[in-house]
């Protein structure tokens, strides 16, 4: 999310946490260094209980809360977006349909199997393609596109306000006592009804370096499975989504680390293995963060392994998401069976 602004000239940023958030807002403060003499910044911003003595109620609420940022710049347009997907985007075309339209809210919709409905936010487009005709919350039987009954337009959670129409329409939610104050379910819906929501098709975004093959790759990590397959994506041949694109990089820090070493008996085939790590093991179709090592034996299989993770001699690891710090015992030689092949520790990707 932060590249994608970064890359289209959206340099003014707050990034608003809430929930053990000290890992990100270090990565954000360390990492992300604008320009102060031309008033850029990205910067993280903790819930700090100003309307109240509750903390966020709802990504509404969050940015009702946060309202003294914008107070403070002035923009005339504000740009809202998620920071759970993945994706390549450039935000100017969006924002650029934003103001022809005239729209108080324009939001970034993909076509997606209606099947697939109950998961998203959809969004019925109006007869113009580009109004919005109405919103349904993770509907369960939705109706199709008039030119694809199989196919909706799922939210993807980025929004371009007016921004006297956002504060208009947080105000108003705030006041609403049955409301759940999120942008989706909340602000979206209503700004739908006032007949000021507008539909950006994700499709017709383009970025520099884009291949066919990754052109309107988008995919929300909001779920473990979804988080797993996204980095599955990664490496294949011809990655999903790829990245290696230099025209439009993915910015971020690793740390003074070492390179990547590989002793005698390590191995590693349709990987990515970060900076720092140590591979004395074999590792195939996994993604291994910065400083994780792989003793002797052990085997990686399937796997996102992140910072500092350690597989001891003669583990088994398949199908594995592993948090940082993570060490996986050594498989002893006694646990080894006739063939000399050691007993798996198998780690679920729920794990």
């Amino acid at each position: 999310m932060l590249s994608n602004l970064v890359n289209g000239d959206i340099l003014r940023i707050c990034v608003l946490t809430q929930y053990k958030s000290h890992s990100l807002d270090r990565h954000i403060t360390t990492t992300w260094r604008m320009s102060s003499l031309l008033g850029n910044y990205v910067t993280p911003v903790p819930a700090q209980q100003r309307l109240g003595p509750h903390w966020y109620l709802g990504s509404a609420d969050a940015i009702l809360q946060s309202l003294n940022l914008i107070y403070d710049e002035r923009p005339e347009y504000v740009a809202v977006f998620g920071a759970d997907h993945v994706y390549r985007m450039d935000p100017r075309q969006m924002l650029a349909q934003h103001i022809d339209s005239g729209a108080g809210v324009t939001v970034a919709g993909m076509r997606v199997p209606r099947s697939e409905s109950a998961s998203f936010g959809v969004v019925t487009p109006g007869s113009d393609g580009r109004s919005v005709a109405g919103f349904l919350e993770k509907p369960a039987d939705p109706p199709g596109l008039a030119d694809d009954p199989e196919r909706v337009f799922a939210s993807m959670g980025n929004y371009v306000f007016t921004t006297k129409a956002l504060i208009e329409a947080l105000h108003r939610d705030a006041e609403d006592e049955n409301s759940v104050h999120d942008m989706g379910g909340s602000i979206l819906p209503q700004l739908t009804e006032r007949g000021e929501a507008a539909l950006y098709d994700f499709s017709t975004n383009h970025v520099p370096g884009e291949t066919s093959r990754d052109q309107g790759y988008w995919r929300d990590v909001g779920t473990l499975d979804a988080y797993y397959d996204a980095h599955m994506d990664l490496i294949a041949e011809r990655p999903a989504f790829n990245l290696y694109n230099r025209q439009w990089p993915i910015y971020t820090h690793s740390g003074q680390l070492s390179p990547a070493r590989f002793n005698a008996g390590g191995m590693a085939s349709e990987s990515i293995i970060s900076a720092g790590c140590l591979i004395r093991g074999q590792v195939t179709r996994s993604v291994l963060s910065p400083g994780v090592v792989v003793d002797p034996g052990a085997v990686v299989q399937g796997s996102v392994l992140h910072d500092n993770v350690h597989i001891g001699r003669g583990a088994v690891v398949r199908g594995a998401v592993l948090d940082k710090n993570v060490e996986v015992p050594r498989v002893p030689p006694s646990a080894s069976t006739r063939s000399g092949t050691p007993s798996c520790t198998r780690c679920p990707r729920t794990g």
